[in-house]
């Protein structure tokens, strides 16, 4: 099956990268049109697992029952055409209105219009793994972009940027209604250019943010042997070669005949889905990972692959808010089949489906919610998180003396078991 790329957002953490180029870390601004190449922004954003070519809907009539339905509409319509006193109106901007409220009208954050600045700007493609940019994975379905997690060592990561903070303004602009995706856009820019976000943060009054833009590489995965023979591996995204980088650093780690696994996904804002379902098949021999579930209550189920390289050492996975999409896939299926604990904390709790779809006459396009995710046990991922099974946080006095409690954890549940 082709990889499917994530919707632009997150989905999605500490650092913004925005980078202008092309991207191949399906989260870092994974989102796509049809068979396009996801893009990246510097900021990715949480993968909302498009499904390409789904229609949404055809220009065509609909039944006669919306005929009593529209009624009023014309009737409202009729009037602001006839009598609105300063004329002619601009009837493609009421059009346009008219789709915008419709779909605000259903409550869901990640279901909106794009007019068609919006969608040209959005539907660029990007390839390649280094960008240019402020270095973060992003949200860009919510009310103003929001950061998921910062790429360890970028500008984003270095100029403070937390999970959860918003981007209002850009340069003095202010980005309230404008689409995320557009929002996302502004951020990127060249090498040593400079950049002013004005953040909101919670518990905070807003304040400006300066970041120089540099070169990102994107990274996908890191390990190590750690003391006491506790292998260690870390994913930063789900990308198109994260499974087979993966593969490699498991099978040099287990050749060590490690005590036990740890494996990181802090920070992780996502990626492909056909990559969380590879990684999460290097750690479950067989069963459900995932199920994708409609509107229509109908399901589509995701079993792992079979042959993974670690799936009987004891294992550990990290998780906090910027854990999301992606990442919550695999945690979910490994706490869900019992694989493995969760240390750390609460996920970020992305796990809908997005579909985009362009209108007839050039008029945009609508992005559409078609699905969620549910873990092997029916849990819903979207806005409810996972919960670790051994909570630990990390403050920001840990941070500062580079102390990682919830790494230490890991290790010390992992050798306690190991000890029986």
């Amino acid at each position: 099956m082709k990889s499917r790329p994530l919707v632009v957002t997150l989905s999605v953490v500490i650092a913004l990268v925005l980078l202008t180029g092309s991207c191949s870390a399906g989260f870092i601004a994974g989102r796509t049109f049809g068979d396009s190449l996801p893009f990246p922004a510097g900021l990715t954003a949480p993968f909302s697992g498009q499904i390409p070519g789904l229609p949404l809907g055809k220009a065509t009539a609909r039944p006669d029952d919306t005929t009593e339905l529209f009624k009023p509409f014309w009737q409202a319509w009729n009037m602001v055409v006839d009598s609105y006193v300063t004329q002619p109106v601009n009837k493609e901007t009421m059009m346009r209105g008219a789709i915008k409220g419709m779909l605000e009208s259903l409550g869901d954050e990640h279901t909106s219009y794009l007019d068609p600045e919006m969608f040209a700007q959005a539907n660029a493609e990007l390839e390649g793994t280094q960008y240019e940019g402020i270095g973060a994975w992003v949200d860009p379905s919510k009310e103003y972009l929001t950061i998921i997690s910062p790429m360890p060592g970028s500008p984003a990561e270095k100029a403070g940027l937390k999970p959860n903070d918003k981007v209002i303004a850009i340069d003095g602009n202010d980005m309230t209604g404008v689409d995320g995706e557009v929002v996302r856009q502004k951020v990127l820019g060249p090498e040593g250019s400079k950049v002013r976000l004005t953040i909101l943060r919670q518990g905070q009054a807003p304040f400006d943010v300066e970041i120089i833009r540099s070169k990102i590489q994107v990274p996908t995965v890191e390990s190590r042997m750690l003391d006491d023979h506790v292998a260690y591996v870390r994913l930063f995204t789900f990308g198109r070669d994260t499974t087979a980088e993966l593969d490699k650093n498991l099978k040099s780690l287990m050749a060590q005949n490690p005590v036990g696994l740890i494996l990181d996904l802090r920070y992780n804002g996502g990626g492909y889905l056909d990559t969380a379902i590879d990684v999460a098949s290097a750690f479950i021999q067989s069963g459900v990972v995932m199920y994708e579930q409609f509107g229509d209550g109908s399901r589509t189920t995701y079993e792992a692959k079979g042959g993974g390289v670690a799936t009987q050492i004891p294992m550990v996975v990290l998780v906090n808010n910027g854990s999301a999409s992606a990442s919550e896939i695999v945690a979910g299926a490994i706490q869900d089949r019992g694989r493995g604990k969760l240390v750390g904390t609460k996920t970020f709790g992305k796990g809908s489906v997005q579909n985009y779809s362009p209108l007839v006459n050039n008029e945009g396009a609508v992005r559409v919610t078609v699905a969620h995710w549910l873990t092997p046990n029916g849990r819903q991922i979207d806005k409810q998180g996972l919960e670790p099974d051994v909570v630990v946080e990390i403050t920001d006095a840990d941070f500062q003396a580079g102390k990682d409690p919830q790494l230490q954890a890991a290790i010390d549940l992992l050798l306690k078991s190991n000890s029986g």
